[in-house]
């Protein structure tokens, strides 16, 4: 693998702004009906517990990272081991690598010769005309990209790779799902703006007519806006899509000035002078059962850690990674809470799609207002539409990996290959989209059922299993400088009662 290049590489705080965006994304715009339903005091203690315990399993997906490159490095250097004769200086704490003698002086050893210093290279070996020095600290490094697929390739075995997989194909079912129903959810309520009801709430079953004078109810029109959002955005599954660096960052752009305008409303009505006429608002302390609620949705919120790799291996300076980690997760808490805290003290109702409480009324006289409404009652739509394709695609990937041997991938028919897959991926969710539109239910499903399985159970698998490897691969005299502050084997086994305890209480509120 070439060594990385500068450019490809950026600074920490750029890092740190995009761990914060690819957190807070759509589950932002569940939590403050997740979280009403809780409790401002039960609600503001679950994210906090909620956010600890993501906290925790992303230092261990950072951990397994390192461990992944430990075993990468120690690869390559057994590479040359076949090469050159290693001799150990205890002196300097270093091995030196030195030629045999018996080289030989022919095209082909010289070849050989020059591919085995590219990989000395490749392997931060620094070299001399005498000898090549290895440390042994750069074992464990965050140098090159080891997607957490890879690192399951690597460390589990068959029956553990094929649940891995599966539980990332329902998490991206999932995050597909909730996108759909989201985007064709507000194009709908804007599109009935001018009808739109103060009081409605998500109880509503759609048979209300979305014009006073029209034949189409709010469900009739909910559903040919899904149908219509699937049918232009779901053909660029049959593709790859490229290039989407600056879509992303417009859709940055927007996020960020939409969550900062929704704060500021609800801030604003929190100052207003009070109606005398209108009931005051007063939002529940605490409520056990909109607990399991808000778990589903909280652990849907500070999920990023099967993107991880992406986005920390390009990091220049990673010496302050894990202070970096740790600050974005204080600053996405306390963002999360404010978000949530003014919402449940600012609307008596809050919906199940946040945006959904701007939605231009009927009254609004104001231009400049009635602007800022439909934007963020379209918010969604235009930040999910980018997102949308780019799921689409990795979720037909994964399916692929799922279910064909990807070493002969072009040995399967076209229409296997090309169409069925694709079809495979954008299908399901329209179809569980067309007879539900509640987005809260979406994301407590996927956040819970899926979600643990990617945020708690296989970190937690994946470190227990990379260190094991490493300890009998490289030994335990080489310290992992990425190693997690939740060192042993009480913090994983914590965790997996955690997720047990989600899922129960998730589970019986269902049943019930």
């Amino acid at each position: 693998m070439p060594p990385r290049s500068a450019h490809e590489e950026y600074p920490t705080w750029v890092g740190f702004v995009f761990i914060f965006n690819l957190i807070v994304g759509t589950g932002a715009l569940a939590l403050p009906s997740a979280f009403s339903h809780a409790g401002w005091i039960l609600g503001s203690l679950a994210i906090v517990v909620l956010a600890f315990m993501s906290y925790v399993t992303v230092t261990f997906v950072i951990e397994t990272m390192a461990c992944a490159n430990a075993v990468h490095n120690w690869k390559r250097l057994q590479f040359i081991k076949r090469d050159r004769v290693i001799e150990y200086d205890e002196d300097s704490n270093v091995e030196s690598l030195v030629d045999r003698p018996e080289v030989s002086d022919s095209d082909d050893d010289a070849e050989h010769d020059r591919l085995v210093d590219d990989q000395l290279t490749d392997a931060s070996i620094e070299q001399t005309p005498l000898n090549i020095m290895y440390c042994r600290k750069t074992y464990y490094t965050l140098s090159s990209k080891i997607e957490l697929g890879e690192m399951a390739n690597m460390f589990f075995g068959r029956t553990q790779r094929f649940l891995f997989y599966f539980c990332l194909a329902v998490y991206l079912y999932g995050d597909l799902s909730i996108y759909s129903a989201a985007v064709a959810k507000s194009l709908r309520d804007v599109a009935c703006a001018h009808n739109h009801r103060a009081n409605a709430t998500d109880d509503d079953d759609g048979t209300e007519r979305c014009w006073q004078d029209g034949l189409l109810t709010r469900l009739d029109v909910y559903r040919l806006c899904l149908v219509a959002f699937v049918t232009v955005l779901g053909p660029f599954t049959f593709f790859n899509v490229q290039k989407t660096k600056y879509l992303q960052l417009l859709t940055v752009l927007f996020r960020w000035l939409a969550f900062s305008v929704m704060i500021s409303i609800a801030i604003h009505r929190l100052l207003a002078p009070v109606d005398s006429t209108a009931l005051p608002i007063t939002p529940k302390r605490a409520d056990i059962a909109g607990i399991p609620y808000l778990i589903g949705t909280c652990i849907y919120s500070f999920m990023c850690h099967h993107s991880l790799p992406s986005l920390l291996t390009p990091i220049a300076n990673k010496g302050r990674l894990k202070a970096l980690v740790s600050l974005d997760y204080v600053l996405i808490g306390g963002f999360y809470l404010a978000l949530a805290l003014t919402g449940i003290f600012a609307f008596a109702d809050i919906k199940d799609l946040y945006t959904l409480n701007f939605v231009p009324s009927a009254d609004q006289t104001n231009g400049m207002l009635k602007a800022v409404e439909y934007f963020l009652a379209l918010f969604p739509v235009f930040t999910l539409s980018a997102s949308f394709p780019i799921v689409a695609i990795t979720l037909r990937n994964n399916l692929q990996t799922l279910f064909l041997d990807a070493a002969q991938l072009e040995a399967y028919n076209f229409f296997l290959r090309r169409v069925f897959f694709p079809l495979l991926a954008i299908l399901p969710p329209l179809v569980v989209c067309y007879f539900t539109e509640s987005v809260s239910n979406l994301v407590g499903f996927t956040g819970c059922y899926a979600g643990t399985g990617i945020q708690y159970l296989i970190p937690v698998a994946l470190v227990l299993s990379a260190r094991r490897t490493c300890d009998n691969m490289i030994g335990r005299g080489i310290v992992n400088e990425f190693h997690s502050p939740f060192k042993g084997t009480v913090w994983p086994m914590l965790v997996i009662g955690w997720t047990v305890a989600c899922l129960v209480l998730v589970t019986i509120d269902l049943v019930i």
